[in-house]
Formats: C-alpha cells, sequence, structure tokens
C-alpha cells in the first residue's frame, strides 16, 4: 500500500477538503472529461448530495463548485481572481473554462442543493452534468469527495480505486504490524522506509523541495493565524482568538510566573491560528484533513519552538512518519468526518502529529505506533457536528486540544518502550467500526450534537 505525503499533506484552501477542496478537484476533473469529449457542449448543471448539501452552504461547497467549473484548482488558487470570477458568473450567467466553449450556467439555478436524495457511494457525493444546445444532459458523472481532498468517480469507487496500491515500492506495509516488522527486518526508521517509497516513485530532489515548501506553507498560514484578527466570515460572529491569545504569551515570556500547563496554550494557539485561517477560506495543507489541518503543524512548531535541542533538519522525518501513520488510517479505515465522525479527521491527525513528534524525539519504531495507538484510541467515537455547518465551533478548539492530546501520547510512548496491551492496528478497525455505527447526524450534517443544542445567531 502506498500513499505519498503529497496525497496525505495537499496545499488548499479552506475551509473543508471534502466539501471545498474536493468539490473544486471534481469539477475541474469533469472539465477534463468533457475536453476528452467529441460532444459539443453549451451549459452545465450539478446537485450536491448528503453531507455536501446538508452543511455546503457552511462550507462554501457551492462556491467553490462554481470556481472548479471555472477552471479554478486548490493548489494555485488566487481570492483575488476567484472573487472577480464569481462576480462575472453572476452577471453574465456563464463560464468559460481554458480549452472550452463559452457555458450557460447560472449558479442559483444550475446547483442544486439536493436533501431528500443521498448518493450510495458515500456521504460527500455529488453529481456534475453538460448539455447540448437544446438543454439535453449529453454527459454526466457521479463524483465522491472521500476526505483529505481525495476525489473518486462512481466507478472509480466500485473498482476499489480508493485503496488500489499502484506500482510497487520497497516497504509495501498495509498495516502497523507489517510496518514494524519490515521496520526491525530492515533496520530502518518508519521515516526511512517511507522515504524509500517516496523515492522509488520520484526524484530524491524533488522529493525534498516539496516537503519543504509543505512546512512552508503550514508555517506561514499559522503566522497568519497569529497576526490576524477580527470575525470569522459564516454569520456566527465567531471571534478570532490566536492572535489575542499570542500576544498575551509573547508578554508573559520572561516572567518566570508561569504555570507549567501554559506550554499547551501555546500548542493550542499554533493549531487555532490555522483553524481560523481555514475558517476564513485561507491558505492551508491538508494533514490530513482541512477540518484538522491544525493539529499536526502546532505539534511540529512546538517541537521546533519549544524543545530543547529540535532541529529544521527533522522537518521531514516528522512529516514521512506522519504520513506513514495516515496512509495506514486512510487505507484501512477513513479520514472523512462525513464518514466516520471528527475521530477520522482530528483523531488521525492526532495520531500522525505524535508520530512524528516521538520519532523526531529518538522513539524506536515500536514507540511511534505506540504514540499514535494512544493518540487515535482517546479520540475513539468523537462526533462532527458543526455549529451551522461551518467548520468553526467546536473545530478550532477541538484542533488545540488534538495537538496536546499529541503531545501527551509522544510523550507517554517515550517514557515506556514500545510494548503496549492495544495495538495500533486493533484502534484503527475500532474507529472504522465505531464510524459504520455512528448516527448519520452525528457526521457532519449539522443535524445533531452541538449544532442543534447551540443557536445559530
Amino acid at each position: 500500500m502506498f500513499l505519498s505525503v503529497f496525497d496525505m499533506f495537499k496545499v488548499g484552501i479552506g475551509p473543508s477538503s471534502s466539501h471545498t477542496m474536493g468539490p473544486m478537484v471534481a469539477a475541474a476533473r469533469f472539465l477534463d472529461m468533457m475536453r476528452a469529449s467529441p460532444f459539443e457542449f453549451a451549459g452545465l448543471r450539478g446537485s450536491l448530495h448528503g453531507s455536501l448539501a446538508f452543511t455546503g452552504v457552511g462550507h462554501a461547497t457551492d462556491r467553490a463548485t462554481i470556481l472548479g467549473l471555472a477552471g479554478f484548482v486548490p493548489d494555485t488558487y488566487d481570492n483575488d481572481k476567484a472573487e472577480a470570477a464569481l462576480a462575472e458568473i453572476a452577471a453574465t450567467h456563464t463560464v468559460t473554462p481554458e480549452g472550452l466553449p463559452t457555458l450557460q450556467f447560472n449558479p442559483k439555478t444550475d446547483l442544486v442543493f439536493d436533501y431528500e436524495h443521498n448518493l450510495p457511494g458515500h456521504a460527500n457525493g455529488m453529481i456534475l452534468m453538460a448539455t447540448d444546445a437544446q438543454g439535453d444532459v449529453i454527459l454526466r458523472q457521479v463524483y465522491y469527495s472521500i476526505g483529505g481532498g481525495f476525489v473518486l468517480t462512481e466507478e472509480e469507487l466500485a473498482e476499489g480505486k480508493a485503496t488500489e496500491e499502484g506500482d510497487p515500492v520497497p516497504f509495501p506495509f498495509k498495516s502497523a504490524v507489517e510496518m514494524l516488522d519490515m521496520a526491525k527486518s530492515s533496520g530502518k526508521s518508519i521515516a526511512e522506509m517511507k522515504r524509500a517509497n517516496e523515492i522509488s516513485r520520484g526524484c530524491a530532489d524533488s522529493f525534498a523541495k516539496g516537503t519543504a515548501r509543505l512546512w512552508q506553507v503550514m508555517n506561514d498560514c499559522i503566522e497568519r493565524g497569529l497576526n490576524t484578527d477580527g470575525i470569522l466570515p459564516g454569520g456566527l460572529s465567531v471571534r478570532r482568538r490566536a492572535k489575542g491569545i499570542h500576544d498575551a504569551l509573547q508578554a508573559e515570556r520572561g516572567m518566570n510566573l508561569n504555570a507549567p500547563h501554559t506550554i499547551n496554550d501555546w500548542m493550542s494557539v499554533y493549531a487555532m491560528a490555522v483553524n481560523e485561517e481555514n475558517a476564513a477560506g485561507g491558505q492551508v495543507v491538508t494533514a490530513p484533513t482541512n477540518g484538522a489541518a491544525g493539529v499536526l503543524p502546532a505539534v511540529l512548531r512546538y517541537y521546533l519552538d519549544h524543545v530543547p535541542g529540535a532541529s529544521e533538519s527533522h522537518i521531514e522525518d516528522f512529516l514521512l512518519t506522519a504520513a506513514a501513520i495516515g496512509g495506514l488510517v486512510k487505507y484501512n479505515a477513513s479520514i472523512s468526518g462525513a464518514e466516520a465522525g471528527c475521530q477520522a479527521e482530528v483523531g488521525s491527525a492526532s495520531a500522525m502529529a505524535a508520530a512524528g513528534l516521538c520519532a523526531v524525539m529518538g522513539g524506536t519504531p515500536e514507540q511511534v505506533e505506540n504514540a499514535a495507538e494512544i493518540a487515535l484510541e482517546h479520540h475513539l467515537g468523537m462526533t462532527c457536528d458543526p455549529v451551522a455547518g461551518l467548520v468553526q465551533v467546536p473545530c478550532i478548539e477541538r484542533n488545540g486540544l488534538g495537538a496536546i492530546k499529541a503531545v501527551s501520547a509522544a510523550s507517554l510512548a517515550l517514557r515506556g518502550d514500545g510494548q503496549h496491551f492495544v495495538p495500533l492496528d486493533a484502534v484503527i478497525e475500532t474507529m472504522r467500526q465505531t464510524g459504520h455505527d455512528m448516527h448519520e447526524k452525528y457526521k457532519e450534517t449539522s443535524l445533531g450534537g452541538l449544532a442543534v443544542n447551540i443557536p445559530n445567531c
């Protein structure tokens, strides 16, 4: 099984990898499908289903789909150009993607939130259609946004593309047991095995540049969040708090009066900074999703700024180790809140961050696996219940607590010898089963939990 670091960590835009990035990617794929088709197209239509419908407005799913059909993609997204494009589309009721003719598309009538009909493959489903001059549908494709910005057609999902292995790699572990066995027999760390897999699929130089860019985007996101205040968009009037907390923490430095637990505030503020940026539609990195994007950068920043002896030379090992754990979770369970609740998002992110921190602090492969297990185990059963469908309450604070749990898990694992009672594979399977059994209203629909017990205004 191989999932690249650049599959687990994608540069994109907020507020949601499943609901914003995924639909934009699906729209881009549909445009490619149109370009390869012999038909003459005159218009576009679409419908959003399941969680994409129920929380689509709060997640800007309609906006992302419209921009995707206009030719925008997450990795190169430019907000100023996007705003200009949206204004033009609203005025002309047309889009003109590169390589295609001008197409009729009125967002108010041609993109439908279908709350009645769920699609069978996944909770995040959408249908895109192209029409001829008479308005008849001549091309149609169902897409599923399966979490973390990953998108599959209904045919790809049916064929098992979500778990396709691809070309052979040197260390093709599909479980934590296999990962530890390969580490023991090879004498390599988890990061070293993951790096060998990555380089077998590409150039070592481009890989190093790619991972450096990932951390740069993550860290830039933290800095923007720490230096921006105001009210988050969406109608809940949620205040940005990261800047105020960070300013207070900086003012208290050197006073020798802080309680030891103040370090938790540093971890939290780094994570909150990222997720406030995500909620505002800023540039983030899926880790493994947008809703959980603050956990891993916060732990890595904590390591670099607060751990004696920390070195930037370990950033790549941190990301490689985290990606290895994230790949196991995605392959054997889910990283989608709409499929398995927030245990699949913040829980997975916390496990990944715990593993990465344990590794760069000298942990053995067994200790790394233990760190991931501790972090994920203590997120089991966590629901996804965003108020008003916005990735704000409880999501922003939840990332801070996920970071704190990750650091605690890594610390506990490093205090042991790697031997422990509950294996990571068992926790991943338990998370999958729990997600399967969880009521739909607690899985990113905003139909249960905090979403219905907190007033939206």
